[in-house]
C-alpha cells in the first residue's frame, strides 16, 4: 500500500474501519515496522500487521510491536508500563491512556485514588477521572480479545476520533493487551500451523481441534482466571501488585465461550455474593444498557443474567468487585474451537472478524459508560471504602488466628495478607470472649492469647476480609459456577475464630522468649532436629536431599533435651554425613536460615522419652527419583498443579512422562510415579496395568489422585472399592420419583453435586501419610467421594464420618455419599505401595493445608 493511501486511511472514522474489518475489505500493507520510535503516521492494525485484522491470529510479539507503535505515536497521551514477565519470559504490560493533562499528573491521580479508598493519608480531591481497567486474553485460546484490543487501542489513540477523545476527558484507561501470553502463544502457534491455506469452517477440520493441553492455561497449566484472589502464579502476583496500586472503579475481563453461543454481558447471573453492594448491582445494569444499545443497533445476538454469576471471589469480575470496582465478564462465542471461521450448528458461519467487532464494541461501551457516569462512579467508590472502614458488613467484626500455631504457616498467612493490602495486628494480652470456632464449627467460649493475629473489619479492605474469612458464605442460589467455600483458616489449616466484637490490637507482636539456636561457628552438635509442619519444611528437606545430606524421619513421638517432637520430625545426624566435614554444619544452618526453618541442635542421641535418635523408629529418608504422567487423557490443570508444586514450591526434580510413550518407559528408573487426575482407560489397558503392578510390587510407589484413584478402584489387586449404589428395590419404592419437570433438570442434578465444599477429614496421624497433622485436616471436596474403607492390607489414613461437613454447598444426595467414606490412604503391594488421594490436596495451588500431605506421600510413605 502506498504512503498516500495509508495517510488517507488514517482519517477514516472508526465506524467505517469496523465496517471494512467485518467485510474483510481492508487491504493489506507492506512489512510492518517493529521499532518503537514514532516514524511515519499512526497506522491501523491492518496497515501495521500487513493483513486485514481478523484474517489470521497475531503472534504475541507482533501484538506488542503494534502496542509500541501506537504508544510511540501518542506522546503525552499514552504510556506503556511493564509490570513483569511470564514463566516463559514474555513481557507483561499495561498501556495507560489519558488526556495530556491527566497523563502528566497520572501519579497524583493514582495516589488520590488510594486516598479516596483510605489506603493512603492526605488531602483528597473528589473531582478526578474514573479509572477503567480492561484485561484481555487471560485464557490463551480465547484469543480474539487480543486481536480486538489492537483496534480499541487505535481508536483511543486516533486524535480524529472525537468520541474517544471526549471520553478520555473523564477517564484514565489501563489496558492490558494480553494477561496470558504463554497460553496465547501456545494456541496461536498451533493454529497457524494447523489451519488450511484458506480457513476451513467445518467443525471437523483439524484447525478446530486443539491438541492437549490446549492454550487456555499458562505455562504451568493453571487457569489464571481462578487465581485472582490466591495469586499462586507469577503472572497473577505481578499483575495484582500493580492493580492494587491503582484500584480502578471499573474492571472488565474479556473471554470466549462455545462457538455456538452468542455474546454475554452484564448484568450477571445469580448468585450474587451478598457483599456485592446495591450500587454495584445497579451499575452492572447501567453498563449492560450501554452494551445493549450497540448490540441492538447492529442486530447482534446476546444474553444476560445467565451462567456467569458473581460469587466465587477469584475471578476477574468478583475480585475487583470485592475491591470496590464494578467488575464484569464479557463472553464472546468462539474460543479455541472457532479459529478464523466456524460453521455453527444453526447454519451461520462465525468469523474472527465478527468476534473482534463484538469485543471492540463492548470495550468502547464500557469506557463510554464510565466516562459519562464518572462523577457517580468516583463518589460511590469513596463511599464504598468509607463504609468499609466505619460500617463494615456482616455480623463478625474481628477474625483472630492463633499465634501459637506453626510459625511457618503463620508467616505464609501474614505474607498473604500483606499482598492483599489487608491490615492486621496482634492481640496485646490474654482475654476470653465468645465467637465462632472454625475447628468445631460452633459458637463457643474462646480464649485469645497475646500475639494472636487480629484482622479487624474496620479497615479499607473489610469487604475482601469478610469474603475471604467468612465461615459459611451465604448462597442465594445453588446453581453456581464454581466452588462455594474457601475460608482462609480452612485453606491454611490454622486455628482461628470469627468474633462479633471489635478486638483491640497492637501493630507489632509482643516480644516473647524463643528457644535460641545460636551456635558458635565451630560447634558440632550430635544432630539437628527440625519439626515437620508446613511447606517450608518440605522445601528444606528437598534442598538437603539434593545436597546429598542424609536425613532421617522420626515415626514416633520423642522428647529430647526438654523439647517434645511429633512423628515426622526431621533428624539430621552427624553420623552418616561425616564425608561432608565442616560443610555439614554450614549447609544445614544456611538452608534453615534461608527458609526460616527452626533447627534445634542436640548434644546427644538419647531421648528422655520415645525412641532414641539411633532407633529403628527413626528411619532414613531416601532421595526418590520421581516421575509424573502428562499428556492426552490427563487433566492439564491437575498435571500443572503437580508440576508447579515440584518446580516452583519445593524445588525438587521431577521427570514428566508423556502418555503417548508411557508404555515404553522402563519404570525401574523411578522410585515414585504420580498419576494426576484424568481418564486412564486408554493409558492403562490391562497389559500395561499388569506391568504397573509389577513395578509397584518390586518396590515402586504409585500416587493416584482423584480420577486416577477412581480408575484403580475395583481393579484386580487394588484395595480401593466404590460403595454400592442405591438398590433397585429402593428406586421402585416411589414410582412417582421419575416424574420430574424438564425445566427443573439442572436443579435436580445439583443434588448429586459438591460445589467445592469444606469437609473435616478424620486422620490417622500415626501413619506417615499424615505426619505433621493433628487428628483432622480440612479438605476442599469437589466430588462425591463414594468409596468403601480399605480392607485388609490397606491403611485408611483419612476418612469422612457423619457430620464432617464444615462449609459450602453439597446436594442432599451428595451429602449422603460423603458419609463414612474413604478419602486418602495407602496399601502395601509387594515391596511397594499404592497411595490413593481421592481428594486433590494441591487443587489450584491455594489450599495450603494440603501441601504437607502431598510431601508426606513423596518422601515418607514406604520409608
Amino acid at each position: 500500500m502506498s504512503l498516500p493511501n495509508r495517510l488517507a486511511l488514517r482519517f477514516l472514522s472508526s465506524a467505517f474501519l469496523l465496517a471494512l474489518l467485518l467485510t474483510g475489505a481492508l487491504p493489506g500493507a507492506a512489512q510492518a515496522p517493529t521499532a518503537t520510535t514514532a516514524t511515519g503516521p499512526l497506522l491501523t492494525p491492518s496497515q501495521f500487521l500487513g493483513y486485514p485484522l481478523g484474517s489470521r491470529f497475531t503472534p504475541h510479539a507482533e501484538l506488542l510491536h503494534y502496542v509500541d507503535h501506537v504508544v510511540a505515536h501518542s506522546p503525552g497521551r499514552m504510556k506503556r508500563q511493564d509490570y513483569g514477565q511470564t514463566y516463559e519470559n514474555r513481557r507483561l504490560e499495561v498501556v495507560q491512556i489519558a488526556t495530556p493533562e491527566n497523563l502528566s499528573r497520572l501519579d497524583d491521580i493514582r495516589h488520590n485514588n488510594l486516598r479516596l479508598a483510605g489506603l493512603e493519608t492526605g488531602a483528597k480531591q473528589r473531582q478526578q477521572p474514573a479509572i477503567v481497567w480492561l484485561s484481555y486474553n487471560i485464557h490463551g485460546n480465547e484469543a480474539v480479545s487480543s486481536e480486538a484490543v489492537m483496534q480499541v487501542l487505535y481508536d483511543l489513540a486516533d486524535p480524529q476520533n472525537t468520541q474517544t477523545q471526549e471520553w478520555l476527558q473523564n477517564t484514565v484507561v489501563m489496558l492490558d493487551p494480553c494477561v496470558n501470553p504463554d497460553g496465547r502463544e501456545r494456541y496461536v502457534q498451533w493454529y497457524n500451523r494447523a489451519r488450511a491455506s484458506v480457513a476451513n469452517a467445518s467443525p471437523y477440520a483439524w484447525e478446530h481441534h486443539e491438541p492437549w493441553p490446549g492454550g487456555r492455561f499458562n505455562h504451568y497449566y493453571f487457569d489464571l482466571n481462578r487465581d485472582w484472589a490466591w495469586q499462586t502464579q507469577q503472572e497473577s502476583r505481578q499483575r495484582l501488585t500493580l492493580y492494587n496500586q491503582w484500584l480502578p472503579q471499573v474492571h472488565a475481563d474479556f473471554h470466549e465461550m462455545g462457538p455456538d453461543d452468542p455474546y454475554y454481558f452484564s448484568p450477571a447471573a445469580k448468585p450474587y455474593h451478598e457483599d456485592i453492594t446495591d450500587f454495584q448491582r445497579q451499575f452492572q445494569n447501567t453498563i449492560g444498557d450501554y452494551n445493549r444499545q450497540v448490540f441492538d443497533k447492529n442486530n447482534w445476538l446476546y444474553f444476560t443474567r445467565e451462567t456467569y454469576d458473581l460469587f466465587y471471589p477469584s475471578y476477574g469480575d468478583t475480585y475487583p468487585s470485592f475491591n470496590g470496582a464494578i467488575g464484569m465478564t464479557y463472553e464472546q462465542g468462539g474460543s479455541g474451537r472457532a479459529g478464523v471461521q466456524y460453521a455453527k450448528s444453526d447454519g451461520d458461519t462465525l468469523t474472527l472478524a465478527q468476534r473482534i467487532s463484538h469485543h471492540h464494541a463492548t470495550s468502547l461501551a464500557t469506557i463510554r459508560a464510565a466516562a459519562e457516569r464518572h462523577v457517580e462512579l468516583v463518589s460511590e467508590f469513596q463511599k464504598y471504602f468509607d463504609n468499609s472502614r466505619t460500617k463494615p458488613r456482616g455480623i463478625y467484626k474481628s477474625f483472630v488466628v492463633a499465634g501459637s500455631g506453626d510459625p511457618g504457616q503463620l508467616k505464609a498467612f501474614t505474607t498473604y495478607l500483606d499482598r492483599q493490602q489487608i491490615q492486621y495486628g496482634y492481640a496485646p494480652r490474654r482475654q476470653r470472649t465468645r465467637g465462632f470456632n472454625y475447628a468445631s464449627g460452633k459458637d463457643e467460649s474462646v480464649q485469645l492469647e497475646a500475639q494472636d493475629v487480629v484482622v479487624s473489619m474496620y479497615q479499607p479492605k473489610s469487604t475482601l476480609v469478610k469474603v475471604l474469612f467468612e465461615p459459611r458464605p451465604a448462597l442465594e442460589d445453588s446453581l453456581t459456577y464454581d466452588i462455594t467455600a474457601w475460608a482462609l483458616p480452612y485453606s491454611f489449616g490454622l486455628k482461628a475464630y470469627a468474633l462479633k466484637d471489635k478486638i483491640a490490637a497492637d501493630s507489632k507482636p509482643a516480644a516473647k522468649a524463643v528457644a535460641s539456636q545460636q551456635l558458635s561457628a565451630d560447634a558440632k552438635p550430635y544432630a539437628y532436629v527440625a519439626r515437620w509442619n508446613n511447606l517450608q519444611d518440605v522445601r528444606f528437606l528437598s534442598r538437603l536431599l539434593q545436597q546429598r545430606v542424609k536425613v532421617r524421619v522420626a515415626s514416633r513421638a520423642f522428647e529430647a533435651e526438654g523439647q517434645k517432637y511429633q512423628p515426622g520430625t526431621l533428624v539430621i545426624t552427624r553420623t552418616g554425613n561425616e564425608t561432608m566435614g565442616t560443610r555439614f554444619d554450614q549447609l544445614v544452618r544456611a538452608q534453615a536460615d534461608s527458609l526460616g526453618v527452626l533447627v534445634q541442635p542436640v548434644k546427644s542421641g538419647f531421648s528422655t522419652s520415645g525412641a532414641d535418635l539411633g532407633s529403628g523408629y527413626v528411619r532414613n529418608v531416601a532421595r526418590p527419583t520421581i516421575a509424573v504422567v502428562a499428556g492426552e487423557g490427563i487433566s492439564p490443570t491437575a498435571f500443572g498443579e503437580v508440576w508447579h508444586f515440584f518446580e516452583q514450591q519445593i524445588g525438587y526434580p521431577v521427570t514428566v512422562l508423556g502418555t503417548d510413550y508411557l508404555g515404553s518407559v522402563p519404570l525401574s528408573k523411578f522410585d515414585v510415579l504420580i498419576l494426576p487426575d484424568g481418564n486412564y482407560g486408554d493409558i492403562y489397558p490391562e497389559r500395561n496395568l499388569e506391568a504397573l503392578k509389577t513395578w509397584v510390587r518390586g518396590g515402586g510407589r504409585l500416587i493416584a489422585l482423584e480420577g486416577a484413584a477412581a480408575f484403580l478402584a475395583g481393579k484386580k489387586d487394588f484395595l480401593l472399592k466404590t460403595k454400592p449404589a442405591d438398590s433397585a428395590a429402593s428406586k421402585k419404592a416411589n414410582p412417582y420419583r421419575l416424574l420430574k419437570p424438564y425445566a427443573n433438570a439442572e436443579r435436580e442434578q445439583i443434588g448429586e453435586r459438591v460445589q467445592g465444599s469444606v469437609y473435616r477429614v478424620q486422620l490417622d496421624n500415626t501413619h506417615p501419610l499424615a505426619f505433621g497433622y493433628g487428628p483432622t485436616y480440612y479438605a476442599l471436596v469437589r466430588d462425591t467421594l463414594n468409596y468403601r474403607f480399605l480392607g485388609e492390607g490397606g491403611w485408611n489414613v483419612g476418612i469422612l464420618k457423619r457430620d464432617n461437613y464444615a462449609a459450602g454447598f453439597a446436594g442432599r444426595q451428595a451429602r449422603r455419599k460423603l458419609t463414612d467414606t474413604f478419602v486418602l490412604g495407602a496399601q502395601d503391594m509387594g515391596r511397594g505401595q499404592v497411595i490413593y488421594l481421592a481428594d486433590n490436596p494441591l487443587f489450584r495451588g491455594f489450599w495450603q493445608g494440603g501441601k504437607l500431605l502431598f510431601g508426606n506421600a513423596l518422601f515418607f510413605v514406604g520409608q
